[in-house]
Formats: structure tokens, sequence, C-alpha cells
């Protein structure tokens, strides 16, 4: 009886607590002018990440000595406009600067460098291998380490500061234990219980019924499902300027198309065959931000999503990828990106293991994004 009544004091508190930052924090005139091309000059970090000689078990243990839930491993670039957006609109509260340093220590990792890393589970590789391995398609991408060295949550994009808030509250309170993302926030911050408006409609979308079954015939396009809810402002943008951008029209005739409420009860045949709901299925692929965009191959096999907030030119690269086949021989979306960006040629040799904090300091500005 007491657990339940903790978690209705819980639930109306986060609901409480999101629905008002988030009205709070999303700052329109940014967000609707905001420019995802590369950024000039390099994002820099803020002086309170800590400078590490990536031996992450040991990050790991001193931040625990200090009183610490954990690390965050941050993986970002040099240019990279979502990277100086989280620095900025994220880390830039100072609300959220303080949590962050009260309970974690930020770990920078260069998605494209080849100084060696020492990771949680004792493994030696460089930072690109290691972002490779933990799928970090989307920069900035930042793994929470508990004090165990577990991975506790991975955020691939830039969210804004509600969503990110959440993040960080799942982990340091240790909701993480006993629920998905997902739940947690569906549980903190719940959808309308009556219809609120429409979603946005387009052209491209396929009516239903929604038989997206691809296991017994292959399908001649790819298949991208839209997964969106009502009152949702990030779906807006989304069908704004990405949307309307004539490259990525052009890109999208290559697609089937699908939008689902991802909390609806509304019927599907999944690409896999199974027959649920739109939110059943949602659930399976634990989602926990609208709008997703998930692309499937002409078998029903997933190929990437996006799963945070995308812009004009990330969205197109993505269908890019896509209707190219690049795929196929190349699935890691950032080993495509890497070749498009510096045309395969070969990253240095690993540098040297750092062994001074006076070295130590002019090698992380070298590789400072």
């Amino acid at each position: 009886m007491y657990r339940a009544i903790i978690i209705v004091l819980i639930t109306f508190w986060c609901h409480t607590l999101f629905s008002a930052s988030s009205d709070d924090d999303w700052d329109d005139e940014w967000e609707n002018g905001f420019n995802d091309q590369p950024v000039i000059p390099e994002v820099t970090y803020p002086d309170w990440f800590k400078k590490s000689f990536l031996e992450l078990s040991d990050d790991i243990q001193e931040a625990v000595d200090a009183g610490k839930k954990g690390i965050i491993v941050y993986f970002g670039q040099k240019h990279c406009a979502y990277c100086q957006a989280l620095i900025d609109k994220d880390f830039g509260q100072k609300d959220i600067e303080a949590y962050t340093r009260k309970n974690f220590d930020v770990i920078p990792i260069n998605i494209w460098g080849s100084n060696e890393v020492v990771t949680p589970d004792g493994l030696v590789m460089t930072e690109r291998e290691f972002a490779l391995r933990e799928n970090a398609n989307f920069t900035p991408s930042l793994i929470f380490y508990n004090a165990q060295g577990q991975k506790a949550l991975m955020l691939r994009g830039f969210y804004p500061p509600y969503k990110f808030r959440a993040a960080m509250e799942y982990v340091e309170r240790g909701y993480y234990k006993e629920e998905s993302f997902r739940n947690y926030m569906f549980r903190a911050n719940p959808p309308p219980k009556f219809e609120v408006s429409d979603m946005n409609d387009e052209d491209f979308f396929m009516r239903p019924p929604f038989a997206l079954d691809r296991t017994l015939f292959k399908a001649q396009e790819p298949l991208l499902v839209f997964f969106e809810q009502q009152d949702c402002h990030a779906c807006d943008v989304l069908h704004s300027e990405p949307l309307e951008f004539e490259e990525t029209k052009k890109l999208l005739t290559y697609f089937d198309i699908v939008q689902l409420d991802m909390n609806s009860d509304t019927p599907v045949i999944t690409p896999d065959g199974q027959r649920i709901t739109a939110k059943q299925w949602a659930d399976q692929l634990n989602l926990f931000y609208a709008p997703t965009l998930i692309a499937f191959d002409e078998r029903g096999n997933e190929i990437i999503r996006i799963d945070s907030v995308a812009h004009v030119y990330r969205l197109k690269n993505v269908l890019e990828f896509i209707v190219s086949k690049t795929y196929v021989t190349t699935p890691d979306f950032m080993n495509w990106r890497f070749d498009s960006i510096f045309g395969g040629k070969k990253l240095p040799p690993i540098e040297a293991r750092i062994d001074t904090d006076s070295s130590m300091d002019e090698a992380q500005q070298g590789s400072s994004y």
C-alpha cells in the first residue's frame, strides 16, 4: 500500500515538473532558427568536464569515491551543431549543470579519435572503435554508467532540457533498475486522455489498414515509420522545415511511409508479422521520444532509427544512407559518415598514453570538439 502511495506521489510530482519544464525550457525562436550544419568555430567543452586518462573503470571508482552515482561518457565531434546545442541548451541550464556535477563525472570521447580507451568491461580500443561498438551514430551520444560499471541508459542525439533532466533523474534515482525509460516517461508525463488535436498529416503517408508484414514477400521499397503523438511540439517542428526541404522531399519518394500515434490502440501488422497495436509496438521498441523515425528494409529488418531531435541535414543524411543502400555494405551510419566526410582515409595511429597532468591538458585541447 505504501509503495502504491509513493508511486502515485512521484508520478504526480514528475508530471507537474515535466509539464512545466517542457513549456519553460523550449526556446521556440532558437528551435525554429536551428541550423544543424557544421558549426564554426569548434565546439568546446565546459571546463568542469573531467580530464580523463580514458581508463573508465578508474573514472567510475573516482566518481563513486566522491559520492557520485557514476559517470556519463559523452561521444561528440568538433563541428557538431547538436553537440553545441547540448552544451548550450542542456548543460547551459544552471540547475542541469549543478545536478550533473553533483551526481556524475562527464568523460568526453572524440568519435573519430585514436586515443586509447579502457572500457568499463576491461577492453582496450580506440575512441572511434568504442564509439562504433556502442552504436554512437548520432552525436552527441551519452552513456550513463552506474557505480558497478553497468550501462544504465544511453541517449543518442540531442534532447530538450525537460527530457534531459528526466534522463538524469531516471538514472540518479535508480528507476532504470525497475522499468524502461519509456515506461518512466509515460508514467511521469502521460498523453492526454481526450483528443487534443489531430497529428500532422502528409500526402505521402499510407492510409490504414497498416499491413506492414514483409516476411512472406519482399517489398519494393524500404519502409519509414513515423511514431508521433498528439499535442507534440517537436512533431510540429519536424513537419515544418525538415520535411519541407526539397532534397528531403525527393528522397522520401523512395519509401513506403506510415504515421502512427505511438500511444494509440491502432491495429498494426508489423514488418515481422505481429498483429499488435501501435502502443504495444512502441513498447516493444522502447520508444520514449516523439517523433521517432524508424526505417526498415524490404525484408522488414530495422536499418536505423532517429529517436532524438533531427533537423534538416541530419534527416537528409539518414535518408541518403538508406536510399543509396550503403547500409548493405556499410551497416554503421557512423562509418558511412566517416567515409563521406574524410574520404575513407585512415586515422592517425594511436597516440601514446599520457602520463602527466600538463600533457593531458595539451592533448585534450588538441582533440577537443
